[in-house]
């Protein structure tokens, strides 16, 4: 047995030999430094120092750590994914030796161990592999026959190409000739052997290794006492000793409790499992305005990176609503200074929940995240992904796992100078860089490996901002708004620290004209003595015999409902119903519904609509909180209603009374300025709360709708919303007010697409506004069926969130007539306040 495989033989069994101080080291295991080992290692001392000292390497076999392991996790889900691809780019403008080059960079994987690792895993259990050589994989590529654009795309999917961790290389080198003193050099590197800081390292000996190879000059590198093999050691000592218990219990006593999902506003909705699928956007503030949050930074008695982190839980906390927000914060991980040399995966990504309830001013919040940033550093060694595992958190395919969006501020002159050179057009070329010009080549990198990734790089002169997002989440342009919102805070900051964090400025000068004025140009012209129940009257005086209402077999003409509505009326002044008193008005859906409604107004009150289907609890609650004069319903709904001490009006028993009364329509002095109804909110946000609707509101938003529907061409309307609705006010008062058909569908068939459509079809429906989990049971009925909407004219999509990717699936079943609009509106703003309609050929409101 020769030297070299004596030595091989003892890495196999673990047993680890280097130089210290001009001295053989080694340590392994008892039972494998047997006499015999330890007596042929003397032996050869000085033949195995100098084997050490010219690089020999033996192929080494030792765990993953835990962040590792993370990473191998995500590989192993989707193995083609770019994501976790860390690069270097630049152009070199000067002549090159391209063999120098080459060979400098395979004395840096001589140099380093992790860059010659390949991963596997035997029982389930993942371990890495150090190879004694392995050659550099470098290729020069000719793209001189091409354009600029064309070499920008050849660097991009070079860049993109997935790395094999089992079978490596995990380190690639390409190098693309432009022309004569004209290349773009690509240095690629898997994320699992890899951070920031050590790409720093890399590039720093790269320039003294070409250096060196250009010239024929010998140099000596620093020797690097401790590997990355030793690092796997130490986190594993540390986390099984009672300094690993201590940590653990800091990170578990912060994410006590429920933890919070961030959810951000997207465009689309999450796909069930993660894609990586991702894209970046690219911001620079300029040198003023980084001068300014330096100085208020330190005025704060903070740092840059926590006034910034700050200022992102601000914009995440305006654009979510949330109070409770968890940022993953990648920390270098070389806690121990013996590590800061040595080249590998050390980041670790810190969980920092901050509370963000009470609307704090920024500087008050600052504190808070001053605190929280302090104390996540001196707790930095304990592993996210054992965190997230021991925490037992919920392993979705479609979530990341403790945190959806991250912050990271890097100062690339302590990092990575030369990595600006990647990221910023605008930085300075490197004028003698190992004997080469460089100048920037920027391409987009690292992509898809979260929500949203935001890393903010300090320049010697300007902050450069990227945001690094899933596609499958987010438009181009939503991102770009979200850098414009961010540098508008961050101007609002600066402006006033002591602002509270609720008021702080968020919109561009540009949205907030679009808002305030170019959007709301749409003032319409309306009657000013007219209210709602005149404005159905005078369709009455229209067409008398047109129908008015539609339940299942039974209908109304515009006559017979207003003279319904007329004697109910006339009942309700006698027992002592006048202006702004309110009657409730709890009936199951059927006609009396909008006989009982129209009759309210008519007599000068104002309706509270309750669902007989909602909790007897809930009904309680708003009767006694509402203290209505009178409740009209029917009989066998009496049992269930507390209604002591309330006079009722049943209105299937008490007809025959109520049917001696006139036929006439009322004269009441009724103003706009009068109460037409009251809505309760569902309470989602706190105790439920009625809201009082004007008449003013309501004849507003009509001739809003008949402006912007144009409620003039449409004859027969869907009603589908619960009577305690107000949408279902909506629905009334646009057939009603129109002189249209409004067709009541009974509620155990709006998920029954079947009938839902039948009905829709026999009514001859032009008319609807669904929830949209209504019209997507609808549509899964019509995919499966081969039918379509084709008929409808106007087609409205409210009442919850609607994506852009399920509008444009909607609108495939929709005919060239039809128009498909998604409304908005709270209780507060009289049922719409905001629509959107596709406009032809672009997206627009």
């Amino acid at each position: 047995m020769n030297l070299v495989e004596f030595l091989t033989q003892l890495s196999q069994q673990n047993i680890e030999l280097w130089v210290e101080d001009d001295k053989l080291r080694y340590r392994g295991r008892k039972e494998g430094l047997t006499s015999t080992v330890l007596n042929q290692i003397k032996q050869h001392k000085t033949e195995i120092i100098d084997l050490l000292r010219q690089g020999f390497h033996t192929s080494k076999l030792y765990p993953l750590t835990h962040g590792q392991q993370g990473l191998w996790f995500l590989y192993k889900l989707a193995p083609t994914s770019a994501a976790y691809n860390v690069a270097f780019t630049a152009r070199i403008c000067s002549h090159l030796n391209i063999p120098a080059l080459q060979q400098a960079f395979q004395q840096l994987v001589n140099r380093h161990p992790t860059l010659r690792t390949t991963f596997a895993q035997k029982d389930g259990e993942p371990f890495q592999q150090v190879h004694e050589y392995q050659e550099v994989d470098f290729e020069n590529i000719d793209a001189s026959s091409g354009n600029e654009d064309e070499l920008t795309s050849q660097v991009i999917a070079a860049y993109q190409r997935p790395f094999n961790l089992e079978k490596g290389n995990l380190l690639r080198v390409n190098l693309f000739t432009y022309s004569e003193d004209n290349y773009v050099i690509l240095l690629t590197i898997h994320h699992i052997v890899i951070d920031g800081f050590s790409l720093g390292i890399i590039l720093d000996e790269l320039r003294s290794l070409y250096e060196a190879e250009n010239t024929g000059r010998v140099i000596s590198l620093p020797a690097i006492k401790y590997q990355y093999q030793d690092f796997v050691q130490w986190q594993r000592n540390i986390l099984a000793s009672s300094v690993g218990d201590e940590l653990w219990n800091y990170w578990r006593e912060q994410l006590a409790g429920e933890l919070p999902i961030l959810k951000l506003p997207t465009d689309r909705p999450r796909p069930p499992i993660q894609s990586y699928r991702g894209a970046s956007h690219t911001f620079e503030l300029n040198q003023k305005l980084t001068s300014q949050l330096r100085e208020m930074a330190k005025a704060q008695g903070a740092t840059l990176y926590m006034t910034l982190l700050t200022a992102f839980q601000v914009l995440l906390y305006r654009l979510s609503g949330q109070e409770d927000i968890i940022v993953g914060a990648p920390i270098e991980g070389r806690s121990q200074p013996e590590f800061a040399e040595t080249v590998g995966f050390f980041v670790n990504m810190l969980a920092l929940r901050v509370n963000l309830a009470g609307n704090p001013t920024f500087s008050q919040l600052l504190t808070q995240v001053r605190q929280t940033v302090l104390d996540a550093i001196a707790h930095q060694d304990y592993p996210s992904t054992l965190l997230i595992e021991r925490s037992q958190l919920n392993r979705d395919p479609s979530l990341p796992g403790l945190f959806r969006v991250s912050f990271n501020l890097l100062k690339l002159s302590e990092i990575a100078q030369d990595y600006e050179l990647s990221v910023s057009d605008k930085t300075k070329i490197r004028e003698s860089w190992g004997g080469l010009t460089l100048e920037p080549f920027v391409i987009p990198q690292q992509e898809g490996q979260n929500d949203l990734v935001f890393d903010m790089m300090e320049t010697t002169e300007s902050l450069i901002g990227i945001l690094r997002y899933n596609t499958d989440l987010f438009d181009a342009t939503t991102i770009s708004r979200i850098a414009s919102h961010f540098q508008t805070l961050l101007t609002g900051i600066i402006a006033n620290p002591q602002q509270q964090i609720a008021s702080l400025p968020l919109l561009t000068e540009v949205e907030e004209n679009h808002l305030l004025w170019k959007w709301n140009n749409n003032q319409v012209d309306y009657p000013q003595d007219r209210v709602i129940h005149q404005l159905f009257e005078n369709c009455v005086k229209q067409q008398p015999n047109a129908v008015a209402v539609v339940f299942q077999e039974q209908q109304l003409t515009y006559q017979q409902l207003n003279s319904k509505a007329n004697q109910l009326a006339h009942y309700l002044r006698s027992l002592g119903i006048g202006k702004n008193q309110l009657v409730g008005i709890c009936v199951e859906r059927s006609l009396e519904m909008i006989i009982a409604l129209l009759a309210v107004l008519k007599a000068g009150g104002a309706y509270l609509p309750l669902d007989p289907a909602y909790p007897e609890e809930r009904l309680s609650f708003m009767l006694r909180d509402s203290q209505v004069s009178i409740l009209l319903t029917q009989q066998r709904l009496v049992a269930s209603l507390a209604i002591e001490e309330l006079a009722v009006v049943c209105l299937d028993r008490d007809w025959e009374d109520i049917s001696q009364e006139s036929k006439e329509n009322l004269v009441i002095n009724t103003t706009l300025k009068d109460l037409a109804y009251v809505i309760y909110t569902s309470g989602s946000t706190g105790k439920s709360k009625g809201v009082a609707i004007a008449h003013r509101s309501l004849v507003n938003a009509f001739y809003a709708w008949e402006k912007a529907y144009q409620l003039q061409s449409l004859t027969s309307h869907l009603q589908m919303a619960s009577f305690a609705f107000d949408v279902f006010s909506g629905d009334v008062i646009r057939a009603l007010c129109s002189a249209a058909k409004l067709v009541l569908c009974p509620r155990e068939w709006l998920l029954e697409p079947d009938k839902l459509y039948k009905l829709m079809l026999v009514e001859k429906i032009d008319s609807a506004e669904f929830v949209p989990a209504v019209l997507r049971n609808l549509v899964e009925y019509l995919q499966r069926t081969q039918q379509n909407l084709h008929f409808m004219k106007l087609l409205v999509v409210g009442s919850d969130s609607l994506y852009v990717q399920e509008y444009q699936e909607f609108q495939r079943f929709c005919g060239e007539q039809t128009r498909l609009i998604n409304s908005y509106g709270v209780t507060e703003a009289c049922i719409d306040s905001t629509y959107f309609e596709l406009g032809t050929g672009d997206w627009g409101l």
